[in-house]
């Protein structure tokens, strides 16, 4: 999912400088893409960030072989929270981008409890 987060601004990129001025690259919030486009940059630029401690989190979960109904709910909760935070935050939708955002994060934090056995 996070790898295709990069396809719409590019997209709109590519449609405010054509092409040639897609591929020459310059940053993502240069001030030639449309607002929503630069966000979704940044949303883009945070699931990644986001990625590199889910997916320490989930390694460890499973070679210690820690799979309960909580776990699997937790990385459920994670990949609509990760998603629906993406979707808000390109749309300019500050609270829900919070409330999307902290949803993920307490879902990592019940896959840390696991793998702790606290749950």
């Amino acid at each position: 999912m996070t790898a295709l987060f990069w396809v719409p601004y590019v997209l709109n990129r590519i449609v405010a400088v054509g092409l040639g001025g897609a591929l020459a690259g310059g940053a993502p919030d240069s001030g030639k893409l449309a607002d929503w486009a630069q966000r979704a940059a940044r949303a883009h630029g945070n699931a990644i960030e986001n990625l590199a401690i889910f997916a320490p989190i989930v390694l460890i979960a499973h070679v210690l072989g820690i799979s309960s109904a909580a776990t699997k709910a937790a990385v459920v909760v994670y990949f609509f929270a990760r998603l629906a935070h993406y979707l808000v935050y390109a749309a300019g939708i500050p609270a829900a981008r919070t409330l999307t955002f902290t949803a993920g994060w307490l879902a990592q934090i019940a896959i840390i409890a696991s793998i702790l056995r606290w749950i």
